[in-house]
Parts: structure tokens; sequence; C-alpha cells
């Protein structure tokens, strides 16, 4: 087997890696849209927030048989490598996925990683390999879709004490602090039984991830609870909308500071992101979101939107 790193700017590299990808998708997860070559591009190019996914395409005999990605954090969880391999469904069974999976370790364990991450559908595919590459499963994700057609019959709940503020999707320089230190609310999300340790959001950290969406062609929408008396971020819920394919959007954080919870402003902040969507993004149709599915409270919150439950994914994780 041939596995042949895949740069943004290898235009070719990238089409035949986004075939591999989407001829798995359709088999496996066909209610997932498919993967195009801007969107391929920007995971290589930008990442979530500036550490890019390194894309790797496999092939045997001239032709290719899957593709991986490696991902990794600079700020945070040196100890970790998030790994997927994707095979074409026609040539699965033949160990392309072992080796290109191999592949990947290596590669981690060059960089003093101890620790290596797989996830894979709730199927017996995806749980029978991970089994056998000595991988234990340690957490469970639930990938929702809210279909959009018109605003929700549910009305936005009074927050006594708080407003929500409309924030620009690029963070002024003297506000990236006070935002970076509402983010990290998130570790607060379950984890269940992962070895990773709390995020870092340092505020370089906040603007790399604005700018990395940006160059992606998202238009990001932020909206904040602000807390009156104090003028402390309390909460925040962020939604970016596809520039290529503007009728998607996805949901990225939700979350809510511990001192400031108790009040429905995990509700208050979705419907009031809703309601700012209808007017400047009236075309979306749908808005796409995970959630730990040990994460009652959001999952209820979701529920109460009309989202509904797509596929289960299955987190795996290995010592090195």
């Amino acid at each position: 087997m041939e596995v042949r790193p895949v740069s943004p700017d290898d235009a070719e590299a990238v089409r035949r890696l986004v075939v591999v990808t989407n001829a798995a998708r359709e088999v496996d997860s066909p209610w997932l849209h498919l993967l195009t070559e801007h969107e391929c591009v920007g995971e290589l190019r930008h990442g979530w927030d500036g550490d890019p996914a390194l894309g790797f395409l496999a092939s045997v005999d001239g032709v290719d048989v899957g593709a991986a990605r490696y991902e990794v954090s600079s700020y945070d969880n040196e100890h970790l490598a998030w790994l997927e391999v994707e095979i074409v469904p026609a040539l699965r069974r033949r160990g392309h996925g072992s080796a290109l999976l191999e592949a990947m370790v290596v590669r981690a364990r060059s960089e003093g990683r101890t620790s290596v991450g797989i996830a894979g559908w709730d199927a017996p595919g995806p749980v029978g390999f991970a089994e056998r590459h000595g991988f234990s499963q340690r957490s469970v994700e639930v990938h929702r879709r809210q279909y959009v057609d018109g605003l929700p019959a549910v009305a936005v709940p009074e927050t006594p004490g708080y407003e929500l503020v409309r924030w620009p999707a690029r963070t002024p320089a003297a506000d990236l602090p006070a935002l970076a230190e509402l983010t990290a609310a998130i570790n607060d999300a379950p984890t269940d039984d992962l070895d990773i340790d709390d995020e870092e959001f340092p505020p370089e950290r906040i603007a790399a991830y604005e700018q990395a969406w940006a160059e992606r062609g998202h238009r990001m929408y932020r909206l904040v609870a602000r807390h009156r008396a104090t003028g402390a971020l309390a909460g925040q819920t962020v939604v970016a909308v596809d520039g290529e394919r503007p009728d998607l959007a996805e949901q990225h954080d939700t979350s809510v500071v511990a001192a400031h919870r108790g009040h429905r402003l995990g509700l208050a902040l979705k419907l009031g992101m809703l309601h700012w969507l209808d007017v400047e993004e009236p075309q979306v149709r749908e808005i796409d979101t995970w959630n730990a599915e040990s994460n009652h409270h959001m999952i209820g919150v979701n529920e109460m939107l009309g989202y509904r439950v797509l596929g289960r994914v299955l987190d795996f994780q290995r010592s090195l």
C-alpha cells in the first residue's frame, strides 16, 4: 500500500480524497451531505481553529482504496492524536483499513503521542474494527439536524438580569480575553471516559478560530448572553453558515458559564440565534449539531427546538 499526504494545493489529490470519502459516506451515513472539494481544502488548510487536519490517500496498484485524516492540537492534549480511516466500500475486508490505521499510529508514535482516538458509526463493522485493533469505547456522540421551516413555536424565555448581544463575526482584540474565558465553559460538557484534558483557550486561539472559518468561506454568527449588572459574558451560541451551500449551517459551541446557569440562557440563546438567522440568512434550511449522548441538558434544549437524531457515533481510544 502507498500512503501519500494530500496537500490542499494539489487539486487532483484533493479530488481523489473527496471521491473516497463520499463513497464511504454514501454507504455508511447517507444522511450526511457529500464532501465538496472546497470544504476539503478548507479542512486541510485551516482546520477548526488554525490547526489543519492532515489528509492522506491510500492506493494499491494505482487504485485509490482509502483515505485518512490525522488531527492534533497545538494548544492542549499534546499526548493525543485523533485518527480517521475511510475505505472504499467495495474494497473493504482486504486489510486496507488495518494497514492505513497502522500508518497513522506509526506517525503518532513518532511524534511522542501516548494515546490515539478513532470514531465510527454505531454499527457492527466499526465496532469490530476498533476492538480488533485494541481500542475501547469511551464516549458516544449523537448527530442531530434541525430542519428549518420558519421559527419554532417556542417563545424565547425571559432572562431577567441578562441581555442577548449579537457579537461581531471578528472579535475586537480588546474583547478576546473575555470571550476566551467564556469559551472555556465548554470544558464543563461531558467527556465520559475519554482520556482528554481540558481544552485551553488563549485569546489567540479565539482569533484563529474566527479566521479559519472566514477563510473556509463560512459566515459566522455568535450570540452572547451578558450579565447586565456586571457586564460579564455568561453564555454563547455560535452558528456557521456554509458560504458554498448557504442553505446549510452548522451549530458550533453553545455553553453557559457555571455561575450563570439556571436562568434558561441556553434555550434563550439558541432561540435568539434562530430569530437572527431568520432575518440575516432566511435561506438556511438545515442546522447540524453534535452532542455527547450524556449531555442531557443540551439534548433537552435541542429536542424542544425540533432537532432529529440522524446517527450515533462511538468514540474509541487506545493507549500507545
